[in-house]
């Protein structure tokens, strides 16, 4: 006989794809355990939370405007919120004070996972506002590399073309040839795939430089806390 995990609210919408990531990788994660999901999940809009951080910079406002899912899924028996993305993470401390129940955070599960395999100094694959804040600070005494405005700029256009469904095998390999010059040119340990929308397409065992998933991390602590 299944046992059912406890309820999780999971904020989607980040895009589709990395949704849709998520809940096959979850649901899989379950399934190995022979435990029955329990899962809400609402869609946020994407680009309402790019308006956000390209215009008026409101970190507390994306808080509030993410908070108002949690809400609602608490609501609904979700005991846990989780968000699908790396990017709104940048409002996750003042999210975490608002939502009434606990957020499993995937910048500080993301950070505790580097400590743990000694990493000193790493490099992201992930969106514009994810690079140039070095995942918004979340590492702490873990050194980021910061590649030139141009570097960032077509990583992040590559980034959007993904999530549009618009990504090609060579606009990958392009990621994979610039995440190899940050491990010779800038002395990184391992890039991070910092971008949900990237975790089905650059896993570690094709991506070809040392590479380590968010998500997948992300989604482990999401099950510790699930089946406790």
């Amino acid at each position: 006989m299944s046992t059912e995990a406890r309820c999780l609210g999971l904020i989607g919408g980040l895009g589709v794809g990395a949704t849709v990531h998520y809940y096959r990788e979850l649901i899989a994660a379950h399934e190995r355990l022979g435990r029955v999901p329990r899962l809400l999940m609402a869609h946020a809009d994407i680009k309402r939370v790019y308006e956000i951080l390209g215009t008026t910079k409101d970190i507390d406002g994306l808080a509030r405007y993410l908070g108002g899912f949690a809400k609602s899924m608490a609501a609904g028996g979700a005991e846990f919120t989780a968000i699908v993305a790396a990017t709104p993470h940048i409002c996750a401390p003042q999210l975490a004070k608002l939502s009434p129940i606990p957020l499993i955070d995937m910048l500080a599960e993301v950070a505790t996972a580097l400590r743990a395999k000694g990493l000193k100094r790493v490099a992201l694959l992930g969106t514009r506002f994810t690079l140039e804040s070095r995942m918004f600070g979340s590492l702490g005494d873990i050194g980021v590399v910061m590649p030139p405005p141009a570097e960032i700029e077509r990583i992040n256009a590559i980034y959007m073309d993904v999530v549009a469904g618009r990504g090609s095998p060579a606009q990958l390999d392009e990621l994979r040839e610039m995440a190899r010059t940050f491990i010779a040119r800038d002395g990184a340990e391992a890039v991070l795939i910092a971008g949900t929308d990237l975790s089905p397409v650059l896993t570690p065992d094709n991506a070809g430089f040392p590479a380590i998933d968010c998500a997948a991390i992300h989604i482990d602590a999401i099950m510790r806390r699930l089946t406790a």
